[in-house]
C-alpha cells in the first residue's frame, strides 16, 4: 500500500464527502446545519477506516459498494455520541477538534436533536442500503445497535459519569472502556468483516484485535490528556483531572500507563496473525492509534 499517511488522508477527504451527502435537507430548521457541524467537522475517522481495513484483511482489495453507507451510519453514531457526551449534563466540554461543541455552536435544545438524528439516521442508512443481503444488514444493525446501546457506549458513559469524585480499580476502569470507547471500535471492525463475508474463526480473530485496540486507544486518549496542549488535542487538556474523573494515568501513573498501552498494541498485533488475508492496514491503524499526538 501507499505511504499510510497519505493513505489516511485520502480516505479521510472520501468520507468526508460521503458523509456530507448523506444530510437531508430540513426546511426552516437549523437542524442539517448543526448535524453537518457535528459530522463533518473533521476527525481522525478512525473507525471507518477499521471497517475498511478489516473487510480488507478478509475479501482483498476489490470493495464492496456497501463499505461507504456502513461506514457512514458508524461515523453518525460516533458523531452523535460526542454531540451528547459534550452537553452540559454529561461532560460540559466546550471544545471538540479544535472548534466550539455543537451546543455551543448552536444550543442546547438542537444538539440534543442533532444527535438524535443522527442516531436514527445510522440506522436509517444501513436498512436502505441496496448492496447488502438481508442476512447481512441483520447482522450490521445488531451489531451497531448493541455498541450504541446499554451493552456498549450508553452505558459506558453512564459509569463514566457516575465515576467522578470515586475510585475504581483497574477492572472497573477497564469495563467503562471496552463499552465507551471500546464497543463501537468493536462494531467498526466485525461490520467491516462481516460485509466481507467472514467465518466464526476470522470474527473471533478480528475481536480479539478490536478489542485490545479500543483500549489501546483510551489508554493513549488518557496519556494524551496529560501530555498535549489543548490546541494540539483540539479539546481542553487536563478535563478529566479537572473533574476528578479516574483515568489510566491516574490509577497507574504515566510510565505504566505508557506500557499498558504498548502491551495492548501488541497483543492487538497479534491477534492479527491468525489471519491469511491483508492485515497491514490494520496494523499501520494500530501503529497509529498508540502513536498520535492527538
Amino acid at each position: 500500500m501507499t505511504d499510510f499517511t497519505e493513505y489516511a488522508s485520502a480516505f479521510r477527504a472520501r468520507i468526508d464527502t460521503a458523509l456530507n451527502q448523506v444530510i437531508p435537507d430540513t426546511p426552516a430548521s437549523q437542524l442539517a446545519e448543526a448535524m453537518r457541524y457535528s459530522l463533518a467537522g473533521g476527525g481522525k475517522r478512525i473507525r471507518p477506516l477499521l471497517l475498511f481495513a478489516s473487510y480488507r484483511a478478509i475479501a482483498g482489495t476489490t470493495e464492496h459498494p456497501a463499505l461507504e453507507t456502513a461506514a457512514c451510519a458508524v461515523e453518525a453514531i460516533h458523531a452523535y455520541s460526542l454531540i451528547h457526551d459534550d452537553l452540559p449534563a454529561m461532560d460540559d466540554d466546550a471544545l471538540r477538534r479544535g472548534r466550539p461543541t455543537c451546543h455551543l455552536a448552536f444550543d442546547e435544545a438542537l444538539a440534543i436533536l442533532a444527535g438524535d438524528a443522527l442516531q436514527s439516521l445510522a440506522f436509517e442508512l444501513l436498512a436502505d442500503s441496496p448492496a447488502l443481503a438481508d442476512g447481512t444488514r441483520i447482522q450490521l444493525i445488531r451489531h451497531l445497535s448493541r455498541a450504541a446501546g446499554m451493552h456498549g457506549m450508553v452505558v459506558g458513559q453512564a459509569i463514566d459519569l457516575a465515576a467522578v469524585d470515586t475510585e475504581l480499580d483497574i477492572t472497573q476502569l477497564e469495563h467503562m472502556h471496552r463499552c465507551k470507547t471500546g464497543a463501537l471500535i468493536d462494531a467498526s471492525v466485525a461490520m467491516g468483516a462481516l460485509i466481507g463475508s467472514a467465518d466464526s474463526q476470522q470474527l473471533k480473530a478480528l475481536a480479539r484485535y478490536s478489542r485490545s485496540l479500543g483500549l489501546a486507544f483510551q489508554v493513549h486518549d488518557d496519556i494524551l490528556d496529560v501530555t498535549a496542549d489543548t490546541a494540539t488535542l483540539g479539546k481542553q487538556q487536563g478535563a478529566d483531572i479537572a473533574r476528578n474523573k479516574p483515568t489510566y494515568v491516574s490509577l497507574l501513573g504515566l510510565t505504566a500507563a505508557r506500557a499498558r498501552a504498548q502491551e495492548l498494541y501488541q497483543e492487538a498485533l497479534t491477534a492479527l496473525t491468525e489471519l491469511a488475508g491483508d492485515t497491514e492496514p490494520l496494523q499501520r491503524i494500530a501503529q497509529y492509534v498508540v502513536e498520535r499526538r492527538h
